[in-house]
């Protein structure tokens, strides 16, 4: 069992990141009762999707829910983002699969790889949809954490990712 002080909590207007669908902000803290049991319920809203999401309180923890990246975490993304691209020699469909997982893993430099991986300079051969598809879903993510922190908006964030791939 862990320990009460150990435990995360949130509070309301706190931006976090929920691993499937990225930041989101706490607009509320509700108690419901489901089944006859009270359960207290975080609120969370996802504006880019346009999709709130209810996660209860003892379970925001092992769902992967986390605070927004820290310097240090951010830092790291962004040497990711300047590393040499790592594409494996396997087949599309095996790596797909593997860079979904990353990008629903929650966790900044894993996203940061797959962007890396994936983006493709104006001397590149051009990407295929299904590559295409999965790099804008890890840009925009990585551009939603980078906004969040930084307080700019997804725009200006993507741009500056752009600039630091270009780099």
């Amino acid at each position: 069992m862990a320990k009460q002080s150990k435990k995360m909590t949130f509070a309301v207007d706190d931006y976090i990141v929920y691993p499937k669908h990225g930041v989101g902000r706490i607009t509320e803290i509700e108690a419901q009762e489901i089944a006859g049991l009270k359960l207290e319920l975080y609120v969370i809203r996802f504006e880019k999707e346009r999709m709130t999401l209810r996660v209860p309180i003892n379970k925001a923890e092992g769902s992967g829910m986390r605070r927004l990246s820290n310097e240090s975490t951010m830092q790291q993304a962004f040497t990711t983002l300047k590393g040499k691209a790592k594409v494996k020699r396997t087949m599309w469909s095996r790596r797909a699969q593997e860079y979904e997982a990353k990008i629903n893993s929650g966790d900044l430099v894993s996203i940061a790889e797959v962007v890396r991986d994936l983006h493709r300079g104006d001397d590149q051969p051009e990407q295929s949809y299904s590559e295409r598809q999965i790099y804008e879903a890890a840009l925009g993510r990585l551009a939603r954490e980078v906004a969040a922190v930084e307080d700019i908006d997804e725009a200006a964030a993507i741009t500056r990712l752009e600039k630091e791939l270009a780099a």
